[in-house]
């Protein structure tokens, strides 16, 4: 999948929010409920060293007929580390570790490194994964049922306090693990972007080649971290 110059549509997901230290709204008492349930998730990830799922990523464009449809693995450990492993269809790399975000596409033999500000590791997705983004604070919480629920489950509607490039998101939360299952970002064009989330696994162990890419030779490695060093 390469709608953005040949770097994974996750990689414009992950990052797509930035966090400020926004002040929570005024709630009625249904709208406290509901981000209760949020903070819950966020605490429950945040107690978590590590975890493994598969996901399904849909990608819904209004100038193309058919989604863009893919999945792979995700992987996560503390304080900050993530690895989506398309597989099947891109077959792309993404690792962040360190501040640093790598990206192999071997359909292209190419890895490009670059440094991502602290403040945009708490985006959307990454911000829900990890526990670390207080997204109770940065979003108006409503519940707002949608299709395709299995089982008990959560489903919120966020809407930014303060207006970017998303417009809403769906959050789907296992009433059980409180866990996410689905995430449905909106953007003001119309394209729809959704996250399948299976197969959980806490806390397994993950050694450090989970966050190393090895990539080929002949690869060819474009590094904006060293390049901004010198």
């Amino acid at each position: 999948m390469k709608p953005y110059g040949g770097v994974s549509k996750i990689i414009r997901l992950i990052f797509l929010v930035v966090f400020a230290c926004f002040l929570p709204p005024t709630l009625d008492s249904g709208q406290a409920a509901e981000r209760d349930i949020l903070v819950r998730t966020e605490q429950t990830l945040a107690g978590l060293d590590s975890f493994q799922t598969d996901f399904e990523q849909s990608f819904f464009s209004m100038t193309v007929s058919e989604p863009l449809r893919e999945k792979g693995r995700l992987f996560y450990q503390k304080p900050g580390r993530m690895r989506w492993e398309y597989r099947g269809g891109s077959s792309q790399i993404v690792v962040l570790n360190d501040g640093v975000m790598e990206t192999f596409d071997p359909g292209e033999n190419q890895l490009i490194r670059q440094r991502i500000p602290e403040e945009q590791t708490n985006g959307a997705i990454f911000g829900l994964l990890s526990g670390r983004a207080r997204l109770a604070d940065a979003y108006k919480v409503e519940n707002s049922p949608f299709p395709g629920a299995e089982g008990p489950v959560h489903q919120l509607k966020l809407t930014p306090v303060e207006e970017g490039e998303t417009a809403y998101i769906l959050v789907e939360i296992d009433a059980r693990t409180f866990f996410l299952r689905r995430a449905i970002l909106f953007d003001w064009a119309g394209n729809k972007n959704e996250f399948a989330f299976s197969r959980l696994k806490t806390n397994p162990r993950l050694g450090p080649d989970v966050f190393t890419i090895k990539v080929p030779d002949g690869c060819e490695i474009i590094d904006d971290v060293d390049s901004r060093q010198r």
